[in-house]
């Protein structure tokens, strides 16, 4: 049996369970749930896994949720991923209306096709004919959000890092894993493409808090320290240093104001922001990180109040292994021919893929199928197929020409990378960056 003939028959198996894999993915979206907090959507993979018969680890890094299917040999092990959050969207029309959370990124079709990939391998029976193992894996929290939140479960003991994937490497679950096959769900206009090769920024968090003093804000303002005005003037400071950005490090700086005093009628002196400082390079990140520091300090020093700036692990850049990008694109032109593919560009947003990319070969293709603007009020799913059921079959056909041939492109891909960071020194790789 050739390899073409095992992704006819995992493909098969896929398109046999086309409305389940449908339904799973529509009742997710019905149920979105922000990171670190989507434990029904853990149950849901829970409930599939087992009923797949395949044995499971749930509750890594809270929500998390692996299953393994071993092949007929030893070989390399190969994560297959889907990300378990949403975002926040209060104006999205099916946004939760207590917690504002919507599936505006397509977190949903990830779990979906993830899912639905493990069904192709289980029912067509593909990993007795290939060597190594493939991993399953529903990931909690990629979207990097309600950072105050997270960083009282990090005081808590119950993380270090605040994203999914990065705390699936600290927790040793990426440990035997050699490469990851993944993607993530396009919007815009709706097209029949997939975007491969491309690269995003890498960013470093900050958790800004300036401290003033109280004071009558009619009666006796001057016997204050007004702590909004500093942070005005603070990004205000980042403002000016916009021009002094290079185009080429594709440097985003888009703090927010979560608390910005207690009362009208009181000198604010607790008020707290939070940013990104995104970048093309890690390096570039670092120095424009520096910069927006700076200016958060001028901001105190001109009224004479205090900031206290909490450095925080953010995501490294995205890199797509090239080869791997290659068969996956390969494979996406026998479904959708080869006006379906397309080369991708620099991105400016992030993702904890790009921490994975850092230590092991990993690619994360776009694939399109819904509509609107990413993290907007106007992001739908609008093809069904595109987003629930062809990427299960690209990463199942992806992962059997990885393993085919006692899974000589998998060896020579893990042989030939180079990784920026080795696992075990990832955490302090991290800690020596942000000092």
């Amino acid at each position: 049996m050739s390899a073409e003939e095992l992704k006819k028959r995992v493909r098969k198996a896929i398109r046999n369970r086309a409305k389940e894999i449908t339904r799973i993915g529509d009742e997710i979206f019905k149920h979105p749930e922000l990171g670190f907090k989507e434990f029904e959507t853990a149950k849901l993979v829970q409930r599939t896994f087992k009923d797949l018969g395949l044995d499971h680890e749930s509750d890594v890094a809270i929500t998390g949720v692996i299953a393994e299917l071993e092949g007929n040999a030893k070989g390399p092990t190969i994560s297959v991923m889907g990300e378990l959050d949403s975002v926040l969207c209060y104006n999205h029309p099916f946004a939760d209306k207590t917690t504002g959370a919507v599936h505006a990124c397509g977190h949903n079709a990830q779990i979906a096709a993830m899912l639905g990939a493990a069904m192709g391998f289980v029912d067509a029976k593909i990993m007795s004919k290939l060597p190594g193992a493939v991993s399953f894996m529903a990931v909690p929290a990629e979207e990097y959000v309600e950072i105050e939140y997270r960083l009282r479960l990090r005081d808590e003991g119950k993380l270090k890092f605040l994203g999914g994937k990065q705390e699936f490497i600290r927790l040793g679950k990426m440990n035997s894993v050699d490469m990851t096959v993944k993607h993530h769900t396009g919007g815009g206009k709706l097209q029949r493409k997939v975007e491969i090769s491309g690269t995003n920024n890498g960013f470093v968090g900050k958790a800004i808090r300036y401290v003033g003093k109280e004071a009558h804000a009619g009666g006796a303002p001057d016997k204050g320290i007004n702590a909004l005005n500093a942070a005005m003037l603070g990004i205000m400071g980042i403002h000016t240093l916009r021009e002094t950005f290079k185009d080429n490090d594709h440097i985003r700086v888009h703090p927010i104001i979560t608390r910005g005093g207690d009362l009208v009628n009181i000198i604010p002196a607790d008020v707290r922001i939070e940013t990104y400082v995104r970048g093309k390079t890690t390096d570039a990140v670092l120095k424009a990180s520096k910069k927006v520091n700076r200016a958060l300090k001028g901001g105190a020093s001109t009224v004479g109040a205090k900031v206290e700036i909490q450095e925080i692990p953010g995501y490294l850049p995205l890199k797509n292994e090239p080869e791997m990008s290659k068969i996956f694109g390969e494979n996406a032109k026998k479904i959708l021919g080869k006006a379906g593919v397309k080369q991708g560009e620099h991105k400016t947003g992030s993702t904890d893929t790009g921490d994975l990319s850092a230590i092991m070969p990993a690619i994360e293709p776009t694939i399109y199928g819904a509509t609107g603007t990413g993290h907007g009020s106007n992001y739908k799913i609008a093809d069904k197929e595109m987003c629930y059921i062809i990427p299960a079959e690209l990463m199942a056909m992806t992962v059997i020409d990885l393993l085919w041939d006692d899974a000589a492109n998998a060896r020579r891909i893990v042989k030939a990378f180079k990784p920026e960071i080795k696992k075990r020194e990832y955490v302090r790789t991290w800690e020596r960056l942000l000092r």
